[in-house]
């Protein structure tokens, strides 16, 4: 007979061995370790602003607590928080929404999470604008969906355009995913781009659109355009958006989503079956960030068009990136393609971006992330969201190992 306390091999589901970790996450672990063994890393990996979360916010989660907000919330959030996000859509995207279309989650990841998984059955293709956030590819992974990505032109800022967009579309299309302002790229779609990309989706009613947001108040352009604003397709569009970027509200995690009234309602039922409603002292901090205005964000974006404008110049002296100007969020992404084929100082050649950023990061102690898992293998991602001094002595870094290769 076999031995009864012999462990049987651990077989991991399909699911989670298909997955890929997230390489943001990943490359901020690299650079952890690194700095536990006394290195001096600089890390422009993470898309998390170095600014501390406004005052009045910490100041209401403290009140909150004092007046007992210590006990399980509704699924989609408390019902003032949903109100003050509608009263958010009306005065910042001209969106009308009622509280029940207003789903609040455990940040703005979860809210994407919910709306693919409840939209999202095995086979049905999701087209994803390429370059993307590194989880859109691998959320439609977990729902059995095909992810389709598109690639906008470097020309054309990594913008994807009308014509691209109808030319991929095909019977079983379900779902567009896209970030305006991007990350990574920091492209924001115009008012005109994203009306001729909602006259094609206007064609094809059995396709939805599902906005990701969340850095809709780091824009250097000026004008913020909601695809949901284009009525002909509202009931179709999933706008989500957070706290995390505009608010410094990174470790507070809070999201939200708004949607029609039934994918409202399966996103609140999906939810409720895997975190139930979000933590209650964050849901009243939230609060106050909306009912503060936007006077902290504003502050704040100043501060990242300085420091993207500082980048540009410092990216100038480096040669062969070819950089796009950013829009928006708070990234560079430059394509690195003249490096390939170089050689290290200690013999080894460089044949992708992520040899080029492991490179950087074991020679000249600067983390970044490479392009693959955005779907552009030919880039790197360096966040502009670090204090400007950091900023300066990593390019210089960069400048001076990229300076190394032959």
């Amino acid at each position: 007979m076999p031995d009864a306390t012999a462990l049987a091999p651990l077989v991991l589901s399909d699911r989670i061995n298909a997955m890929q970790e997230s390489q943001t996450i990943a490359m901020a672990k690299k650079a952890r370790e690194l700095a536990a063994q006394g290195v001096d890393v600089i890390s422009l990996s993470f898309g998390e602003p170095d600014f501390q979360t406004p005052q009045y916010i910490k100041d209401a989660a403290k009140k909150a607590l004092d007046e007992g907000f210590t006990f399980y919330t509704p699924v989609p959030g408390y019902p003032d928080l949903r109100q003050a996000i509608c009263d958010k859509f009306k005065r910042d995207n001209n969106l009308d929404y009622k509280p029940e279309n207003i789903v609040v989650s455990t940040g703005a990841k979860q809210s994407l999470a919910n709306a693919v998984l409840s939209l999202i059955n095995p086979g049905d293709e999701v087209i994803v604008f390429s370059p993307y956030w590194v989880s859109y590819e691998e959320m439609v992974k977990l729902a059995e969906g095909t992810a389709v990505p598109l690639v906008g032109s470097l020309e054309n800022d990594f913008k994807v355009t009308a014509q691209e967009l109808e030319a991929a579309i095909t019977p079983r299309t379900k779902l567009i995913m896209y970030s305006s302002p991007c990350n990574p790229t920091g492209a924001v779609f115009s008012r005109e781009e994203l009306g001729a990309i909602a006259e094609v989706v206007a064609r094809y009613p059995q396709v939805y659109v599902l906005a990701d947001e969340i850095y809709e108040y780091i824009n250097f352009v000026g004008e913020h355009v909601s695809i949901a604003q284009f009525e002909e397709i509202k009931d179709r569009v999933i706008t989500v958006n957070g706290f995390s970027k505009g608010y410094a509200m990174t470790g507070w995690r809070v999201g939200y989503l708004a949607a029609d009234k039934k994918i409202a309602s399966a996103c609140e039922k999906m939810q409720s079956q895997i975190t139930s409603g979000t933590c209650a002292m964050t849901q009243r901090a939230a609060l106050a960030a909306l009912q503060g205005g936007r006077s902290s964000a504003d502050e704040m974006v100043e501060a990242y068009r300085r420091r993207r404008d500082l980048v540009l110049e410092l990216v100038k002296e480096i040669p062969g990136f070819r950089t796009p100007t950013p829009s928006g969020a708070f990234y560079i992404f430059p394509d690195v393609t003249g490096y390939f084929g170089k050689t290290t100082p200690t013999g080894e050649v460089i044949s992708s971006a992520q040899d080029l950023a492991l490179y950087m990061l074991n020679d000249g102690h600067v983390a970044a992330v490479d392009g693959a898992a955005f779907g552009a293998p030919n880039c790197i991602r360096f966040s502009t969201a670090a204090a400007d001094e950091k900023l300066r002595e990593a390019f210089i870094r960069i400048k001076n190992s990229l300076a190394k290769l032959k």
